[in-house]
């Protein structure tokens, strides 16, 4: 990698990189493209969030994908995600269409981190390798609507789908739905990201994601988070998750 350039101070990283192929002898200037990577503070100051100004992840590969450090065989399926969780301190990431996030143990900083992950990042972009394996087996997007589904799920996974996977993934989180119960009207809903850790997710979700589909779906009575698998340590100092959702 040519003119090489990071910094954790301003939260960005750029590098030049030969894009040229093959040989084009002694003195060929060949061809260059620029990255540049930013990064942004989340609700949760255990996450980050890398936007390198591209498409991370393909669409034919949903909305995002979140990856947890334990979960060696899901990890396989994203080389991007494998290369990240060899930086100590890593426990989580998710790629978004255009962003990746990562959670980091509570007993590491920011400061150390930041410069390994930019590195990390920046090597495998100028490679031009795909962050995801599509030959692997892709899920069916969670909010692609069904032959199957009832006229509530349908528009319950239309309201998560354009109305609050935006305002999370801004966060660098997403969420994911995972069913619904007819009888009690209870919508199941997983979080993911900068999300999984907020000790006030629940409150967000209550006061935010709940209200919005109760007021446009009155066969919704309430909603229950599914738990992630647990981690081995928590993020009991994470501040709120705010999500004000526009109803009118």
């Amino acid at each position: 990698m040519l003119g090489l350039y990071r910094s954790s101070v301003i939260g960005s990283a750029k590098a030049l990189v030969n894009t040229s192929r093959g040989s084009r002898g002694r003195g060929s200037v060949g061809a260059f493209r620029s990255i540049f990577i930013d990064s942004e503070s989340t609700p949760n100051p255990h996450s980050m969030k890398f936007l390198p100004g591209s498409e991370v992840l393909p669409e034919m590969a949903g909305t995002g994908m979140f990856f947890q450090k334990k979960e060696v065989r899901d990890m396989m399926k994203s080389p991007l995600a494998s290369n990240l969780f060899k930086v100590d301190g890593v426990k989580g990431v998710f790629l978004g269409r255009d962003f990746i996030t990562v959670t980091k143990t509570t007993d590491q900083t920011w400061q150390v981190l930041k410069p390994q992950l930019f590195s990390v990042i920046l090597d495998f972009l100028s490679e031009g390798k795909p962050a995801v394996l599509m030959d692997s087996e892709m899920p069916v997007s969670d909010t692609e609507i069904l032959d199957t589904d009832s006229e509530v799920v349908a528009t319950v996974k239309e309201l998560l789908e354009t109305r609050i996977r935006p305002a999370v993934q801004e966060d660098g989180g997403d969420i994911y739905y995972e069913g619904f119960d007819d009888i009690t009207g209870t919508v199941y809903l997983r979080l993911a990201g900068s999300c999984v850790g907020c000790p006030s997710s629940s409150a967000t979700l209550r006061g935010g994601v709940e209200n919005m589909l109760m007021h446009y779906v009155p066969e919704v009575k309430q909603i229950e988070e599914v738990a992630p698998h647990e981690e081995d340590d928590d993020n009991t100092d994470a501040p709120t998750m705010e999500f004000k959702p526009n109803v009118s």
